[in-house]
């Protein structure tokens, strides 16, 4: 923060209401339209009138600008966002966008500028981020991290950076970033041991699934130093790690414990969440009986808290009954729940990824009738709850809604109808497809977004250690301290050489790593690969079919060569890989004729000469079609190989079979089998684990059944990208 030099600013705001002053320009924001301005403002000096020059205009957005020889400026904001002005020669103040508004700022003279108001200005300065910070914590991580970010930037002492750091943390535990939770609330104890960081780190060990360090965490605090309803949240606290250890008698008399201190102290929100935890124990347990009594005693105690909290618990209540088959009850509940909804969205928006929706509990509804197989009962809450799903975009839920209706449809005879839900199913499931590249994007979008704001915030906590560390080593000034900080700087710089070395090291000790499994893993196809072809030449010697044996060895030999010959490679041309393919596809088909017939399609659109692909890399996945799925099917199946591009750099490599599917085929296999395909397989994921690390993901590899029928067929589709 600047101290005062010989002047202190006086801001006037003044709100013009034409547009003249603004230009309007909407750019789509995570929920709503956000509407930007190009903010006009001026700095001169009261009494002199004299403008300002190069006075420093920020927006915290990112966006910047400086007064002009006139002192005026123009920058773009929308509403909420916050302009920083800062000179030289005047303390730098700050402003919340609030419209599209003209800004003087006016400077006078100052005849007081003692430390005083310099702190009195830096504490209000902190609260008002800090409030500002926890309001946008549900709505916009990004804001919040900014104005958190601010409040570091302002001359703070370890107490209120404790404060901001606890807040952090809070921050991220929302938005489901818990290793970055943990190490806020690190942070925050190291400055200020506070109960409250200190409960809230075990919690985000818990939720980071570290349950082990969760629990000594909760066992470390001190039970003395806790509130009555810290104390609650404790022991509940270490009920829910004992529960995620499967641990349930300790989980128990956890909740119990906090269940105690609830009933004795009134804290009838943690009475009711207790006694739905307890019966969320004993249901995991099998102990129906017991569970049933703690749920009940859960939903009464619910009634009397607010209309969310009493639907939550009707919802979980309903999922114990679905689970236990008491489908009549969990209708009634849910139908209590959906009464229980609509009396909360007449206040507030409920998110689609809320278990409390209306077209959520219409669809469970009518499972449950499906599963008591009343299909005329079914049918209309799966139409409601499709209906509700689409009015709100909820494309999840018209998806299962539309696929059991089709279901339900075919069970109650109407195939025209069930034919038509199926088509539509399809429909909804490209509509899914799309919607999750969009929110792939956002996500990374909202990551990186994370990561610019915590860099920042890791840098202002560093500055703010560091100049506290200057300004106590300036107090002593002794050449100790002086000795002390020379020694850090070389320290720091001897680590970051050594970090570096460490990094090029591992780097290359990687490389190597990844080189010799690959060697290794492809050493273990090979072998495999032989054993399954001479085997099939074995089976012709013994039938004394000579001439078809000699035929076979023929062909296989020409096999062999070529995979030997790309057995040191990690890639080879796609048009290599799909002459091995028609060979070996070809003796397959020559030993099991009678099984299925193949087909090798390469759309005339890709270029097989500008792919690479890795060596036997689809051979398991024919091999697996042939020898697990066509060879045990009554009737002679079919085998497709199709070559197609997806983009201007990838293509897919779809493998297609019409077998008896992968459920069927493991349950026909020895444990010998099971043992051996198992390794096929994970040899084959860890080739392409191991290629993507190297070549940037370079192959991607999908498996899933090919059709809902009996013999559900399996199919395999590889992605490969261009160099």
């Amino acid at each position: 923060m600047k101290l005062f030099k010989s002047y202190c600013l006086v801001v006037l705001f003044s709100i013009v209401g034409s547009l003249s002053f603004a230009q309007q320009n909407e750019v789509g924001d995570r929920d709503t339209k956000a509407v930007f301005y190009t903010i006009r403002g001026s700095v001169y000096e009261k009494d002199s009138r004299k403008p300002y020059e190069n006075v420093e205009i920020i927006v915290n957005g990112g966006r910047y600008t400086r007064t002009l020889s006139d002192g005026t400026f123009t920058v773009r904001a929308q509403v909420g966002d916050e302009l920083i002005i800062s000179h030289d020669d005047f303390e730098t103040k700050y402003h919340t966008i609030t419209s599209n508004e003209r800004i003087t700022i006016v400077v006078i003279d100052a005849k007081q500028n003692g430390r005083s108001n310099n702190i009195t200005s830096d504490k209000n300065r902190f609260n008002e981020m800090i409030d500002s910070a926890d309001a946008y914590l549900k709505k916009d991580a990004g804001k919040s991290l900014k104005f958190i970010g601010n409040a570091l930037d302002v001359n703070i002492n370890t107490a209120q950076s404790a404060q901001a750091q606890e807040l952090l943390g809070d921050v991220y535990m929302y938005w489901k970033q818990y290793d970055l939770a943990i190490s806020a609330y690190k942070i925050s104890i190291q400055n200020a041991e506070t109960t409250s960081a200190q409960l809230k780190l075990a919690r985000a060990y818990l939720s980071n699934e570290e349950f082990d360090t969760s629990l000594t965490t909760f066992q470390n605090i001190k039970k003395s130093s806790l509130s009555n309803y810290q104390k609650t949240v404790w022991y509940e606290g270490i009920g829910d790690t004992y529960l995620k250890l499967k641990d349930y008698k300790k989980a128990i008399v956890s909740y119990e414990d906090g269940l105690e201190v609830a009933n004795k102290h009134l804290i009838a929100p943690k009475v009711t969440d207790l006694n739905s935890k307890i019966a969320q124990v004993y249901s995991e347990q099998g102990q129906t009986t017991k569970a049933k009594m703690f749920f009940n005693n859960s939903l009464n105690l619910a009634k009397n808290e607010n209309k969310k909290r009493a639907v939550e618990e009707q919802v979980k209540v309903a999922e114990f009954n679905s689970d236990n088959a008491d489908y009549d009850d969990e209708i009634i509940l849910r139908k209590q729940a959906i009464e229980g909804i609509k009396d909360i969205e007449r206040d507030s928006v409920i998110a689609n990824e809320s278990a409390i929706t209306t077209q959520k509990q219409n669809y469970k509804i009518g499972n449950a009738y499906y599963l008591q197989n009343d299909m005329e009962s079914a049918i209309p809450y799966y139409e409601k709850s499709r209906e509700e799903a689409e009015e709100r975009e909820d494309l999840d839920v018209k998806m299962d809604a539309t696929r059991k209706l089709s279901e339900a449809h075919l069970r109650s005879g109407n195939t025209e109808e069930a034919i038509a839900y199926t088509e539509e199913y399809n429909n909804v499931v490209d509509e899914q497809y799309a919607k999750k590249l969009q929110e792939i994007t956002q996500a990374a979008r909202f990551s990186r977004n994370i990561a610019e704001q915590q860099s920042r915030i890791t840098s202002l906590e560093s500055d703010r250690a560091l100049s506290k560390s200057k300004y106590d080593l300036t107090q002593e000034k002794n050449k100790s301290q002086q000795l002390i900080i020379y020694s850090l700087i070389g320290g720091l710089i001897l680590l970051l050489i050594t970090g570096y070395l460490m990094f090029k090291y591992i780097k290359q000790q990687r490389l190597a790593n990844n080189l010799l499994a690959l060697k290794s893993l492809r050493s273990q196809m090979n072998p495999h690969f032989i054993f399954n072809a001479l085997n099939s030449v074995n089976t012709f010697i013994a039938t004394n079919d000579e001439r078809t044996a000699n035929k076979y060895l023929s062909d296989f030999s020409l096999l062999m060569r070529a995979v030997l010959e790309n057995s040191e490679e990690d890639f080879i041309p796609l048009k290599k890989e799909i002459e091995l393919l028609n060979l070996y596809t070809k003796l397959e088909h020559f030993r099991f004729q009678d099984k299925f017939e193949y087909a090798i399609v390469v759309d005339e659109n890709v270029d097989v000469d500008e792919f690479q692909i890795p060596p036997m890399l689809l051979q398991p996945y024919i091999e697996n079609a042939v020898w697990h799925g066509l060879r045990y099917k009554t009737e002679k199946g079919q085998l497709h190989i199709h070559i197609a591009p997806k983009s201007k750099d990838e293509i897919t490599i779809t493998i297609s079979d019409d077998g008896i599917g992968r459920d069927r085929s493991k349950a026909l296999k020895t444990d010998h089998q099971k043992k051996q395909n198992s390794k096929g397989m994970n040899n084959i994921k860890k080739r392409v684990a191991i290629l993507n690390e190297m070549y940037k993901d370079k192959v991607d590899v999908a498996i899933s059944d090919f059709q809902e029928l009996e013999d559900a067929g399996t199919e395999v589709v590889v992605t490969l990208k261009k160099d």
